[in-house]
């Protein structure tokens, strides 16, 4: 079933009593690349990597990771794969050093194999200069850098990273962005869930995203885009009485029917030839005296995708009913 395919999942199912976490999902993830997994908290995304890495069993369906049946052959897949969940997972007492030989010893390294192990990984990581430095000290982001190196001490062919740059700073996302790029290239296969459209963007060569359980959409983060709308041309009034004429001006250029908010000023209409419709909306206001607050093109924003596939924005803070689905996955994860 894997025919190239790092990860392979079809007609994923699991069920925590009346709730469907996931009703049948499908996934394919090429070998040597980044795939974003993205969906709103509750979607199922965490109780796909759990099944993907075998943390959770699976109700129905099948799933092969790294070639291997995640059902029958569970410890050979995990031999072959790393996960960082949404935390990190190392101890802030002791230094970074000490946690990598530890996670080293866990994995029955040996000593001297640990201490190198820990060594190449601080390097690879950019942690060198903080080695010995406690972890308690680490920003949000050397954490997160040095959770990414405890994952890798066995250097696996498939690395789950579960929403790795959750509560973190712009910066410090950027530094874990880095540390990604550097594992595929030297060949590791990421699965990256994440509730950031921007993250997918700049990381994944293919998005798929998760709603109720199911697989709604799979595309280049282009295609997503454009499949919600692609590029848009936008225009902020000064005054209230301009909008009729800034319509018609648009309407002239673009492809859809503009749309407007009287409340911000503001008209957009998707556009296909993004340059030439700028320039010629840009003239044509001039010309006519209208007296222009902003005007642009933009790309469509993670509420907008998730709006036009799912009829509902994200809420990162949301702790409704689905949130129960992971309370639940946790308990069978303890249990299994």
């Amino acid at each position: 079933m894997s025919d190239g395919h790092a990860v392979r999942a079809e007609g994923l199912e699991k069920r925590y009593g009346d709730k469907r976490a996931l009703d049948g999902f499908d996934l394919a993830v090429r070998e040597g690349t980044v795939h974003g997994l993205l969906g709103p908290n509750g979607a199922g995304k965490t109780t796909a990597v759990r099944i993907l890495s075998t943390l959770i069993r699976l109700d129905g369906g099948r799933a092969e990771v790294a070639g291997l049946d995640v059902a029958r052959q569970a410890r050979e897949v995990r031999a072959r794969i790393g996960l960082t969940g949404q935390y990190a997972a190392v101890d802030e007492v002791l230094t970074g050093r000490q946690n990598l030989e530890m996670f080293g010893r866990l994995f029955h390294l040996g000593g001297r194999r640990a201490r190198a192990r820990a060594v190449e990984l601080l390097e690879q990581f950019d942690l060198t200069d903080a080695a010995d430095r406690g972890v308690g000290k680490y920003s949000g982001g050397m954490r997160r850098r040095l959770d990414l190196a405890a994952s890798m001490i066995l250097a696996p062919s498939v690395l789950f990273l579960d929403e790795p740059t959750t509560g973190l700073d712009p910066r410090s996302r950027g530094e874990v962005w880095d540390s990604v790029r550097s594992l595929v290239a030297s060949g590791t296969t990421v699965l990256l869930t994440t509730q950031y459209l921007e993250e997918a963007d700049k990381l994944a060569s293919r998005i798929t995203v998760i709603d109720r359980g199911r697989a709604i959409a799979d595309d280049t983060p282009d295609g997503l885009k454009n499949l919600v709308g692609g590029d848009r041309i936008e225009v902020v009034v000064a005054e209230r009485s301009e909008i009729g004429r800034v319509v018609k001006t648009v309407a002239r250029v673009c492809e859809g029917e503009p749309e407007t908010d009287e409340g911000t000023l503001r008209v957009h209409a998707p556009v296909t030839d993004r340059v030439s419709a700028l320039t010629e909306v840009a003239r044509t206001l001039q010309d006519e005296g209208v007296r222009v607050e902003d005007i642009g093109l933009r790309r469509p924003s993670l509420d907008d995708v998730f709006l036009r596939l799912t009829g509902h924005r994200t809420d990162r803070t949301d702790r409704t009913d689905r949130a129960d689905r992971a309370d639940a996955a946790e308990k069978d994860a303890v249990a299994a």
